[in-house]
Parts: structure tokens; sequence; C-alpha cells
């Protein structure tokens, strides 16, 4: 009988389904593999040598012929036309017809199980590098912006409504604090990812004295996985993966929705460079912001990859089971989408111009110093409570005269409280009620340029 094209064939004698193995195919998406998967395969070829399974010889042919293999899949990229099953069978295949029966035996003890899963964490350990990067990156628009900007005085909102004025930096430093929280996710995971798999085999552990330690400290692992059945149908870490990109995506979905909104008419605290805005196709005078628009929509197919790998494992029995072929569309997704929206939000805050007038008339505007007011008459021994009443009561006089509460004369706001004395023109001024937030976290300008120093040195550590 002629030897099965599969790897999995000896067992069958008639032919599979055309559409059944269509259907059954990964190579199309698992090739972005390929890296990782002659890398493991270098590294368990060592451990082979080693367990003398393989002589020395065998080894080095293999060795040289995988190498081989990974610089051809580096250099031309028509050498990835093809049929296979997978990425797992390509290079298999590859190597028997560069070596011939050597390259047979490397598979030995070995598992598409056991090398899939280390493979995937090896490509997502990768991913997670880059991604941190490319997170710092962003950041750094962040805090380029907000230095430009140290001055700037923008309204701070709550419900969408004028709450109380704040710095600009102050408001970039706000995204910053959640991307750091991202990049603390990414690198507490990478622990966690960081396991090798290898030595697993199906699912009951490989019956050949390979030394996964020292694999595992070839491939950089921490460690190696502690349960074979677990290491093979393991996969909460593509869903954590899922996880961080999806709050990655919320908070850079917030950015933008902030964006959009500052840069209409009605707001017009921004403008977008042409080069990242784009017209309408009827009405001459648009500039639209389609970039955040994108990001604010992409958001959607993060989250789906993530409800689609948490959907996939809800019902799975151990060990390994086919559903989890699904896992690497789901991931490449997620790592695609996440990071392209980084890098245009990345592109988008270097081609910000600020409307530094019009967001210092807003923010001058709307009683937004009326909390300050209240302090003012807690600060003369009037409880919170009794003083948040009576300025609402102020706000009410103001509001029906037309005029912000500091255009009141010292007369008409005695008619509220006779504890009130002209120093109150002060306390209600916009410096001072920026500078009355000096607590850590506060909006001062003192607080800011510590707060914005320190997003600056974090980004560049010793």
């Amino acid at each position: 009988m002629a030897e099965s094209k599969n790897l999995w064939g000896g067992r069958f004698t008639g032919e599979a389904d055309a559409g059944f193995v269509e259907f059954n195919r990964s190579f199309g998406f698992d090739r972005r593999l390929f890296e990782v998967d002659v890398t493991a395969s270098i590294a368990l070829c060592g451990g082979l040598v080693r367990a003398g399974v393989l002589t020395a010889e065998e080894g080095e042919t293999i060795k040289t012929a995988l190498k081989s293999i990974q610089e051809r899949g580096r250099s031309d990229s028509t050498y990835f036309d093809d049929h296979a099953e997978d990425v797992h069978s390509f290079v298999e295949t590859k190597l028997i017809e560069l070596i011939g029966d050597a390259g047979r035996k490397l598979h030995t003890g070995r598992s598409r199980n056991d090398q899939v899963a280390t493979d995937f964490r090896l490509w997502v350990r990768d991913e997670l590098d880059r991604l941190n990067d490319t997170v710092r990156s962003y950041q750094q628009g962040l805090v380029n912006l907000a230095e430009q900007h140290q001055e700037t005085v923008i309204p701070g909102y709550t419900h969408l409504q004028r709450a109380q004025p704040v710095l600009f930096a102050h408001w970039c430093l706000a995204y910053f604090e959640m991307l750091a929280r991202d990049r603390e996710r990414l690198l507490d995971m990478r622990k966690r990812v960081n396991r090798m798999p290898l030595g697993s085999a199906a699912l009951a552990g490989t019956s050949y004295p390979i030394d996964r330690e020292a694999v595992a400290r070839e491939l950089g692992f921490d460690e190696v996985t502690r349960n074979s059945i677990d290491a093979v149908s393991d996969r909460d870490f593509c869903v954590e993966f899922a996880s961080a990109c999806s709050l990655i995506m919320v908070h850079l979905s917030r950015l933008a929705e902030d964006i959009i909104l500052y840069s209409t008419t009605e707001f017009g605290f921004f403008e977008l460079s042409d080069a990242i805005a784009t017209g309408s196709s009827l009405m001459p005078q648009k500039k639209n912001p389609d970039a955040m628009e994108l990001v604010r929509g992409k958001s959607g197919r993060v989250f789906g990859a993530n409800l689609s790998l948490l959907t996939m494992l809800k019902g799975l029995p151990l060990a390994y089971n086919k559903d989890m072929q699904e896992d690497k569309e789901a991931v490449f997704e997620a790592a695609d989408t996440t990071g392209a929206c980084l890098r245009v939000t990345a592109t988008v805050l270097g081609n910000i111009r600020v409307n530094e007038p019009t967001a210092l008339a807003a923010a001058a505007k709307g009683y937004m110093n009326s909390t300050e007011l209240a302090d003012y008459l807690v600060r003369q021994g009037m409880p919170f409570r009794e003083a948040h009443e009576l300025v609402g009561r102020v706000v009410l006089g103001a509001i029906a005269k037309g005029v912000e509460l500091q255009e009141l004369s010292l007369e008409e706001l005695q008619e509220f409280s006779p504890a009130i004395t002209s120093d109150v023109f002060e306390v209600l001024s916009l410096e001072k009620t920026l500078a009355t937030k000096s607590q850590f976290g506060g909006t001062s300008r003192e607080r800011v340029a510590e707060a914005l120093a320190a997003a600056r040195a974090s980004l560049n550590p010793t």
C-alpha cells in the first residue's frame, strides 16, 4: 500500500472526501506559526539526541535541514503555496523531502497536540512582547501631546455634562494610566504563557527520556507544564490574551469617542490634520475622523474573538479536541486588530491641533466652579450638605440673570449667605479652581507636572 500523504494515514484504507479535507485544513492561517514550529523542532531535536533517540549525526542533519527550511520560508513567500493539512505537516514534509528517513524520526515522542500547544505559546509570547512595545509607543504619543499643552485647560465631563475644569495634560494622562494597566496585564500574563507543554505528547506524556527542562531553557521558557493532560488542552493563555486585547480596545475606543466628540463643531476643542482625516464624497466642507470611528468600530472584532474562545472552550472534555483549532484565528484577529488600532491612534495623537482658546472658554463657563463655592462655605463653618443646597440656589439665581457665578456681585452673593466675603472671587477664579486640586493624583499644575515627569520616566527606565 502506498504511504499516506498525511501524518495520520496508516490506519485508513480509503480516500478522504475532498470537501472534508479542505474543511479540516488549517494551513491557510496556522502557517503564521511556521517560524516557531521550526524553532521548537530544532530544540526537540537536541532533546532527542540527548535522550539517545537520535544519533549526533542524525541530529546535526535534521537541525541543518530545519534551518534551511526556516531560511527558505523567510525569503520565499511562494514556498507556502502548498496544500498541506497544517503548518506541522508542512514542515515535516519539507524535512523529509530534504533528508529522507532521518526526517521521519523527528516526531518521535511528540504529538501534534503538544507540538501546537508549544508553538502557539511561543507565538503568543512573542506577540505579547510586540504588543507591549506598541502600547508603549502609544503611551509615548500621549506624553508628547501632554507636554506640548501643559498650560491648556479644558472642561472635564461627567455624564457628558460639563463638570469641573481640568488640565488637558491631565486628560492625556488618564488614558496613559489605562494603558499602563494594560501593559501590566501583558507582562503578568507572559509568566503564565511562558510554560512549555512539549513532552506531554498526545495527553499522557512521552515515553522517551527527553530532558524537558533542557529543551525549555533552549526555547526560553521559564518552566515546563506540570500535567500532560492539562498541557495539551489548556487554552487559558489564548483567552487571557484576547481579554487583554479587549481591554486595550475598550481604552482605545473611549479615546476615539472623545476625539470624535471634541473634533465636532459643537465642541471645537480639536482639529485633525489632513493626514488623519477624510472628506465627504458629497459635502465639500466635511472633515471626518474616519480613523477614530474605525478604531471604535473594530473593538467589536476583538470582543468577538474573546467571546468565541470562551464559547469554544466552555464544553470541551479533556484532553485535546479539534474544536481547539479555532483558537488561532481568534487570537490572530485580536492581535492584528489591536496592534493596528494602537498604531493608527498613535499617529492620530501626533496630528491633533488643540484649539486652546475654545477649550479655555468652555472651561470657564457652565458654573463649573460651583463646588469651589461650596467648599468655600464649608471653610466658613457651614456643613457641606447645607452648602451644597445653598450653592444650588446661587446657581439658579445666576442662570436667571444669565451670568456665571464669578460675575455676580458681592451683594448678590451675600443675599444667599452673609458668610460670603470679597475673597470669594479669588476662590471662584479658574486658576484657583485648578490649584485647589493639589492632592496626589489631582489636576493642579504642580501635580500634573509631577505626573507627567513620572510618566515620561516610566517610558525610559534606567
